[in-house]
């Protein structure tokens, strides 16, 4: 249970990260070609996590965590509403990299920023203790949350294989389902391996179910 010091904790902490200008002012290595967005939603109260990697150019725009087609297809994933989705009680999303990172030269995004992890993570999830399920979407999340749950993933293994065995290395409080990214440039990787929808995604819907009820 949580308690007014570690709610006004959380809430003076999001606002620093709101507030946060390192990747401009003192960058590791080439500085955010545009101003900082920060784009995040919690609270102490939401039981699941999305743990995505970082915001692209729409949601850079909008402010609002996966207000684009990628957000249409995760929430079908979930089979969630857009109003449970929103629903900061219920569930937080807080990606790897808080700010769009820009496009490198074949027009892609770029990797998330090293600041945002290196600065904040490790605080932050120390002050969401209640989380108990993460759905941790692409390498960098992956990489970073079983790390720090102290369930390491091997670097041997690509992300097909961590999604596809997600019993293996899912744990318990919290319980960590890999997932590819939703973007619609990943519909042929799920045409290709319609395990993904048969076997994954039922026992996703129920842990979401579960954490958000």
């Amino acid at each position: 249970m949580t308690d007014r010091h570690s709610i006004s904790g959380l809430a003076a902490l999001a606002g620093r990260i709101g507030a946060c200008r390192i990747c401009v002012e003192t960058p590791r290595g080439a500085p955010l070609p545009h101003e900082p967005r920060p784009v995040l939603r919690l609270s102490s109260a939401a039981r699941l996590l999305i743990a995505s990697q970082a915001p692209g150019m729409k949601v850079h725009v909008s402010g609002l965590p996966f207000n684009d087609a990628s957000g249409d297809r995760l929430r079908q994933w979930m089979s969630v509403s857009r109003e449970a989705f929103y629903d900061e009680a219920r569930i937080a999303i807080v990606p790897m990299g808080f700010c769009f990172p820009g496009h490198d030269a074949n027009k892609g995004d770029l990797p998330p920023r090293r600041e945002c992890r290196e600065t904040w993570h490790d605080a932050l999830f120390s002050n969401l203790p209640q989380i108990e399920c993460i759905l941790a979407i692409g390498r960098f999340a992956q990489d970073y949350h079983f790390a720090r749950a102290g369930r390491p993933l091997p670097r041997v293994l690509k992300v097909d294989d961590i999604v596809r065995h997600w019993r293996e290395f899912a744990g318990e409080r919290p319980k960590i389902i890999a997932l590819p990214h939703p973007s619609w440039r990943n519909s042929g990787w799920i045409k290709r391996n319609s395990w993904f929808e048969q076997e994954v995604l039922p026992a996703l819907r129920a842990e979401v179910a579960r954490a958000i009820s």
